[in-house]
């Protein structure tokens, strides 16, 4: 979980427990969950026999170039190169650094679902630009377009909920992950410590942001406050995009 900082590894079993019984709102809406997510690694890692970390690098980052990109990285990097992420003072008692800062992804060893995996601005670059590529070649070792296309769709738009199975999409209304100025084709995730990944395939641009906002600590998100990230990817497509 951290330095010196350990759990059980049948506490598995707990949180998948505590997720099967956890109770369902009385109508349907949406709500930011991880809950499937972290039912899905186990499903996938029960159906192959293999760790999501082992299949993630084998299947996808080994393939795409993206060799700064894995769970757990101080397996193979030095911890003075990973930006920390939280002075914690309320769960591991510890600066967060080299560690996933995700609490569930930390008891579950590093490698979440949901979370757990670093990168550098490069790799993500790469990924952001491999799933917005209309290149074939480019999908063909990975995974097909119509595969991407299932995870890209907002299939409850009409609803008001605006994300795609796997991926977030622009905002419905005035306020969003978004500047507003990317097109609905776009897609992409901003992150609870600071970061953000968004492609806009119909204007060919990728915008990574990343930070550590909850380092020292996580109580004010100034960052969204302020709509930091959303003002750069403004000035981005201003800069790129004038309008004629």
């Amino acid at each position: 979980m951290a330095e010196n900082l350990y759990l059980r590894k049948d506490y598995q079993d707990s949180i998948l427990s505590a997720i099967a019984t956890s109770k369902l709102l009385p109508r349907k809406e949406y709500k930011y969950s991880d809950f499937t997510f972290i039912i899905l690694k186990h499903f996938i890692e029960n159906s192959t026999g293999k760790t999501l970390d082992e299949l993630s690098e084998k299947n996808f980052y080994i393939k795409m170039g993206a060799t700064n990109t894995l769970y757990n990285p101080l397996k193979k990097v030095d911890m003075s190169i990973i930006p920390p992420s939280e002075e914690d003072a309320y769960f591991r008692y510890q600066t967060i650094q080299g560690y996933v800062h995700d609490m569930t992804a930390a008891m579950e060893g590093g490698v979440g679902g949901h979370a757990g995996i670093f990168s550098n601005a490069l790799d993500m670059a790469k990924i952001m630009r491999l799933f917005s590529s209309k290149r074939k070649l480019w999908w063909s070792a990975i995974f097909s377009s119509e595969t991407f296309d299932i995870f890209n769709t907002c299939y409850y738009c009409p609803e008001g909920n605006r994300r795609g199975i796997g991926f977030d999409k622009p905002q419905l209304g005035k306020s969003g992950p978004t500047c507003g100025c990317a097109s609905m084709t776009s897609f992409g995730h901003t992150g609870f410590t600071g970061t953000m990944a968004w492609a806009d395939p119909d204007k060919e641009l990728v915008y990574i942001f990343l930070s550590n906002r909850t380092y020292p600590n996580a109580d004010k998100n100034l960052l969204s406050q302020n709509n930091i990230r959303e003002d750069i990817q403004q000035v981005i497509y201003d800069a790129i995009l004038p309008e004629n």
